[in-house]
């Protein structure tokens, strides 16, 4: 194997557009790609991954609003497309390209052990796509075209790159090289997972029953204060400790959405808080999103009304995303043995 390459410190991650954005995909998500860019020590690069959202079956005319929307919030959260690469997975090519001949490197047993097409597949198995049961190659695709060090995922996507670790480890013993890099899934603060206001012990999701169990980015700030008002919680008060918020999954989702919103941890929230009752908790928690989230819809319903300078800046960061994948996937061709990039 050839001499292990220096790889530019680089971040990639995604968000689907299926569903409105939720508070889970800005503190899971977004916040972290905003900080991840203001700290200047890598380059960032952040799409909508709408070739994902399609493995399973999207209304066109949603689909198209959707993806518009994500990086409608991406832009209004502060993701800046001077300092970072914007774009939408479906304009670079190279990374359905990348997708099959990774779909070549894994292995069916790693596709069988991915627990994320178990669960949304659930009993129908037979009935879903392709596209669901191999959408993991295509992630790695997505991470690895860039030679991406670290990708900032929730804990539900750990396994998918790990599994990309796997896809680059295989592809580079296979070929007998140090092409991709092994990288580096980043899980840290307060928040990476946020839970349903309605049960604690489920994430917070777009698809979900009621528009209670979440905050939507485009809600006001009468129903912001109206959900987290009638958020699911417990009788006892705030303890004075996060050991205590054990076995307490609503009120430390509530404590874990504070501590996000403000940049605080868990445990300063806990401090200032200790002993205080749900009547004075919950005013506060709503009152620290409208103030961090009420400019983001503003800014997001202002980009949406117009779509075309929202396309502008999708095109011109798959610009920029293709001048980095192209080499990288020229040089891949060449190295399995295909002709004519």
């Amino acid at each position: 194997m050839s001499e292990e390459p220096s790889f530019t410190p680089r971040v990639f991650s995604g968000i689907k557009p299926s569903g409105g954005l939720t508070l889970g995909n800005y503190l899971g998500a977004i916040k972290r790609f905003v900080d991840w860019q203001e700290a200047g020590t890598h380059e960032t690069i952040y799409c909508v991954v709408d070739l994902h959202a399609i493995t399973v079956w999207q209304d066109p005319a949603v689909l198209h609003s959707a993806t518009r929307e994500v990086a409608a919030g991406y832009l209004a959260s502060g993701i800046d497309p001077t300092k970072s690469i914007l774009f939408n997975q479906s304009q670079v090519s190279a990374h359905t390209e990348l997708g099959w001949i990774f779909s070549c490197v894994a292995r069916m047993g790693w596709m069988n052990r991915m627990t994320q097409f178990k669960d949304k597949a659930g009993e129908n198995a037979e009935k879903a796509s392709l596209g669901l049961y191999a959408y993991p190659a295509l992630m790695a695709s997505d991470i690895l075209l860039y030679h991406a060090t670290h990708v900032p995922v929730g804990e539900d996507q750990k396994q998918h790159v790990e599994l990309t670790r796997d896809i680059a480890q295989k592809f580079n013993h296979d070929f007998k090289v140090a092409f991709f890099p092994e990288t580096e899934p980043v899980i840290e603060g307060p928040a990476t997972r946020v839970m349903n206001l309605r049960d604690g012990t489920k994430k917070m999701s777009k698809s979900g029953e009621s528009d209670m169990e979440r905050i939507n980015m485009t809600d006001d700030a009468d129903t912001i204060a109206k959900k987290f008002k009638k958020a699911k919680t417990d009788p006892e008060p705030l303890p004075e400790s996060m050991e205590d918020l054990a076995g307490r999954p609503e009120a430390k989702n509530l404590v874990d959405i504070y501590a996000g919103l403000s940049g605080r941890t868990d445990e300063e929230v806990i401090a200032e808080y200790a002993g205080a009752g749900w009547g004075r908790f919950k005013p506060a928690l709503a009152d620290l999103a409208v103030e961090k989230l009420g400019p983001i819809s503003t800014e997001m319903k202002r980009l949406m009304a117009d779509p075309a300078e929202i396309d502008r800046i999708l095109a011109h960061g798959a610009d920029q995303a293709r001048e980095i994948a192209e080499p990288i996937l020229s040089e891949t061709f060449r190295i399995v043995g295909l002709v004519g990039r």
